[in-house]
């Protein structure tokens, strides 16, 4: 190897020797108290002493960003409730465990509704779109045979205890608490509420998730850190567990586009590779970074700002998709973002169809499917 290719291999390896470990951990509203006994400060350090490499930690309290975050794979490691890391272990993460056992969770509402199928045109109160009390309320309202397009008002606000008081006043007519939370309350307030409905079981507290392209002996490592070691930055031990089952079953639960779009025709990556070759205009509606970090080769970045519910029922008017003035209603165009779980493809999809695009294609699988094949990317 001559003196060139030794400094640029020298280079690479000392490049790779100071890359920096991320990790977020996730606060879900009623787990506040124990995300913030987790000392960021520890955890760093404890991480950078194992690894032998700098590690950086944040907290986030945006659930939607937390998701978005899970989908783009922006973090080494996802320290987080269970619709956080079941969404990261669908993107290219392993999971390590939970720090608590399984929960469940209730649909509660006033002595008016005798049962879920009566919350229709009714009034219920949660935390983020993105909290796992949303996605259980979900599940439940679906088992009805209803959805939250069919309800009267849903309202995010939160702290989930908020809306048992809500309920009692009459603000609301239903909420979706723990059931350890609604049994606690229930012995202060008896007859004020009762269960509409009751989930099945979901990963309880703090559950870790590492990035599977992670190197092995890394990966083992910072397992056996958060099984046996947690508490040295405030964090209760992880236990391991290998069934993913609970995870999958909270992912479906949550924010799934539709699987078909009228007037629409959804597409998988190969069809989209032809319809490139055809001369079809490829539109990726995800954020900047995104774009800039990973995305299909020719395809053009036309932001979808989404503010609008995850819903098939959304409101168009909340977002921002000027950019589509941008593209030429006559010609084939493709829209996708990421993934199944992101909506802006979906409702892009929509928009353009609405404006009178004549040939709309929805990429459904979007970014992590085409990635996933392992199909060409570009970055910026």
């Amino acid at each position: 190897m001559n003196r060139l290719a030794s400094l640029v291999v020298g280079g690479m390896l000392a490049t790779l020797a100071q890359a920096q470990l991320t990790a977020v951990v996730v606060v879900e509203p009623t787990a506040r108290k124990d995300v913030w006994m987790v000392s960021r400060a520890g955890l760093e350090s404890s991480l950078s002493k194992l690894l032998g490499q700098a590690a950086t930690v944040v907290t986030s309290e945006d659930l939607t960003d937390a998701m978005r975050a899970t989908r783009s794979g922006d973090y080494d490691v996802f320290i987080a409730p269970a619709q956080v890391v079941a969404s990261a272990l669908a993107h290219g993460y392993e999971l390590v465990g939970a720090t608590d056992g399984d929960e469940q969770y209730v649909l509660v509402g006033r002595s008016s509704v005798r049962s879920t199928a009566d919350m229709r045109k009714a009034r219920i109160y949660l935390p983020q779109q993105d909290s796992i009390y949303t996605y259980m309320a979900r599940g439940m309202l679906t088992g009805a045979g209803l959805s939250f397009k069919d309800l009267g008002k849903v309202e995010y606000a939160r702290l989930p205890q908020a809306g048992l008081v809500a309920v009692g006043m009459g603000l609301y007519e239903a909420t979706v608490v723990r059931r350890e939370d609604w049994d606690l309350w229930m012995k202060d307030n008896p007859g004020a509420t009762h269960v509409l409905a009751t989930s099945g079981s979901v990963p309880g507290g703090l559950s870790v998730a590492i990035r599977n392209s992670l190197p092995i002996d890394v990966r083992s490592k910072l397992a056996r850190m958060f099984t046996t070691s947690a508490s040295s930055f405030g964090m209760r031990p992880v236990a391991q567990r290998l069934d993913l089952a609970p995870y999958r079953k909270v992912a479906e639960l949550g924010t799934f586009t539709p699987v078909s779009l009228p007037g629409v025709r959804v597409v998988k990556a190969d069809e989209v590779k032809r319809l490139i070759e055809q001369g079809a205009v490829v539109v990726d509606t995800r954020t900047e970074k995104e774009f800039k970090s990973r995305h299909i080769p020719g395809a053009l970045l036309v932001p979808y700002h989404e503010k609008s519910l995850k819903d098939v029922a959304y409101d168009p008017a909340a977002d921002d998709f000027t950019g589509l003035a941008r593209l030429d209603p006559a010609r084939p165009t493709v829209f996708h973002c990421n993934g199944a779980e992101c909506w802006k493809s979906y409702k892009a999809s929509k928009a353009a169809l609405a404006r009178g695009f004549t040939k709309v294609y929805w990429f459904r699988g979007g970014v992590p499917e085409w990635d996933g094949l392992g199909m060409q990317t570009a970055s910026q």
